[in-house]
């Protein structure tokens, strides 16, 4: 717009070329500094696209050799669902973390969408988060092995993106069939202060 404006009235001098070039650009950098701080929306880039065909899902972390399958249990009025979406799931190290590691999947325990369950049940979301899964409250991350079998569970928000980021590497490295979680955060806590 502002080069159709100096074309338009007639400017055509290039002396003003180098100021508008530094102006655009600080606008660029500014407006993903900003799309930075904000994170990126975890249902582009969090969470795996889903028919919600859970057998399915089971079969496509088998074939992409990932750790886990990991289902992020909420529901629309949980502030501790948004805190972490806002804040943790949606920043880019972990979300590339996660997608690198883990199948990512979102279920609304309230949700009245059919899904297929592990054992080839339809079922209503809600179900298979209340029924199959015993999750009274959100939001829920469970962990699931190649078979579908539950490994590891962490209930509420984490402190943050450290501590989510520990809870990854807690089932991607293993750690989950040698210790529970909170040790094996307190030994990482060691670690970081050394």
């Amino acid at each position: 717009m502002i080069r159709a404006q100096l074309f338009e009235s007639g400017y055509r001098s290039r002396r003003w070329a180098p100021a508008i070039a530094l102006a655009l650009a600080t606008a660029l950098v500014l407006g993903a500094a900003a799309r930075a701080a904000g994170g990126l929306d975890p249902y582009d880039h969090f969470f795996e696209t889903t028919f919600g065909d859970f057998q399915e899902e089971l079969e496509i972390t088998r074939d992409e050799n990932k750790k886990a399958l990991m289902i992020f249990f909420e529901m629309d009025e949980c502030p501790f669902c948004h805190r972490m979406k806002q804040t943790v799931l949606n920043q880019p190290e972990v979300q590339a973390y996660y997608r690198e590691h883990f199948r990512v999947l979102s279920v609304d325990v309230s949700g009245d969408v059919e899904v297929v369950n592990f054992q080839g049940e339809t079922m209503r979301q809600a179900d298979f988060a209340f029924r199959e899964n015993r999750v009274r409250a959100t939001p829920v991350f469970q962990f699931y092995d190649h078979e579908g079998e539950p490994i590891v569970r962490f209930t509420g928000a984490t402190s943050g993106v450290e501590e989510f980021m520990w809870l990854g590497e807690f089932v991607a490295e293993g750690h989950h069939k040698d210790t529970n979680f909170n040790r094996y955060k307190r030994e990482r806590q060691a670690r970081a202060r050394q």
